[in-house]
């Protein structure tokens, strides 16, 4: 089987600024430049006049990819989903049927294998979390969230079951969420553990400081309390010989003002940038201005098992040293001492003592970046939509 036809389906204003928006994106654009026919049915922009999604992302246009925005209403957000839900439900059984379906909404992934399977192509759900976990812990996580009720989590188990049981093809996006579905619901055919990605620019190479400027720390992302940016200001405030860069936050949300306040009580305002929210292209330029990396995530029912950061393979196709929280997600992609240094998550002084260590030797971190840089290639974008390919063309042929 050559070409297949795809319709994705993401529930997101488009673009979205958020590792959600920036994954469905790239993952689109790498299977159409595989040659693939990708038909991508968002949301409407929130922002007018709306944004080119090609050039919010830095990428070029292809001809295989169609980004077609789902008329929605404005306001309340219970209308929205249900007029999307609605576009959905006719893309997938009209006139502009695909060989599959490709999604990573556990809500729409369940209403559509609701619909006979003669009436619909097969479906792939890409799974990013066990849905009932995920959202009892999530209040904890993000400041703005609110706790799910009990009757919520009891939805989504039933969801995560039928989807589990009835979807054609299953992705993860770590071997440790397969795991945790295959013990919790028992093996089934067609599944995949297929990581995120990363783009590689052929202008990264190892940082020199050659002695005459400080070592710069930087982080990328947002800066949800999960994401361990608080440990990481606690750990730069021990290593008082660096300056430290944190490359995000949304000023619309509280974490930024929080993250402000901590830095100031830490007396970092001197050594410390904070850049706010930057277009996704220009993260990788920014991150090319440090010299050590740092993913700091916590223990949480997200990225303990659940999560494939986008900022670790953006970290290595930056040819830059890191440091890592010593999770099981992490070490699915990365090992201790031979590209990376791995830290107790949540400890400021295990982070703050891999950072000391490498800002004082350049040797290592050159090693260690050259080790990581090389290791990324196998995490590319092109590399995902391999391997997803291949799933749905599996799944594609065996409906025929």
């Amino acid at each position: 089987m050559g070409r297949v036809r795809i319709l994705y389906f993401a529930d997101i204003r488009f673009p979205l600024e958020r590792a959600n928006g920036i994954q469905t994106m790239e993952t689109c654009h790498a299977l159409a430049e595989r040659g693939h026919e990708v038909r991508l049915v968002v949301r409407p922009d929130t922002q007018g006049p709306a944004r080119d999604p090609f050039e919010f992302y830095g990428l070029p246009r292809s001809s295989g990819l169609i980004v077609e925005r789902a008329p929605a209403p404005r306001t309340p957000p219970a209308a929205v989903r249900m007029a999307y839900l609605g576009v959905a439900v006719g893309r997938a059984v009209g006139r502009l049927r695909a060989d599959a379906i490709l999604t990573r909404d556990l809500g729409l992934a369940s209403l559509l294998l609701r619909i006979p399977r003669g009436a619909r192509p097969p479906l792939v759900y890409e799974s990013h979390g066990y849905a009932p976990d995920v959202a009892a812990a999530l209040p904890d996580l993000v400041a703005t969230a609110r706790p799910a009720s009990a009757s919520k989590r009891a939805r989504l188990e039933r969801r995560e079951a039928r989807v589990w049981r009835s979807a054609e093809g299953y992705v993860t996006i770590t071997q440790g969420l397969a795991d945790t579905l295959c013990e919790r619901y028992g093996p089934r055919p067609r599944l995949a553990v297929v990581p995120d990605g990363t783009r590689l620019r052929p202008e990264a190479q190892p940082a020199s400081c050659g002695g005459t400027r400080p070592v710069t720390v930087g982080y990328a992302g947002h800066l949800y309390a999960w994401k361990g940016v608080d440990v990481l200001l606690e750990a730069l405030a021990r290593v008082p010989e660096v300056r430290g860069l944190i490359v995000g936050g949304h000023g619309g949300e509280p974490d930024l003002a929080r993250v402000k306040a901590l830095s100031e009580r830490l007396g970092l305002a001197g050594r410390l940038t904070l850049t706010g929210l930057v277009a996704p292209p220009r993260v990788a330029e920014l991150l090319r201005s440090a010299d050590i990396l740092v993913l700091p995530n916590q223990e949480s029912a997200i990225s303990t098992r659940f999560t494939s950061p986008l900022k670790l393979f953006e970290y290595m196709a930056a040819c830059r040293a890191i440091v890592a929280s010593d999770l099981p997600a992490v070490r699915e992609v990365v090992t201790h001492e031979t590209d990376v240094l791995l830290a107790a998550p949540g400890d400021p002084e295990s982070l703050a003592g891999a950072i000391r260590r490498l800002a004082r030797d350049e040797a290592l971190r050159e090693r260690l970046a050259a080790a990581a840089r090389a290791r990324v290639e196998h995490y590319t974008w092109e590399r995902r939509a391999a391997r997803l390919e291949a799933l749905l063309r599996e799944v594609a042929g065996a409906s025929r």
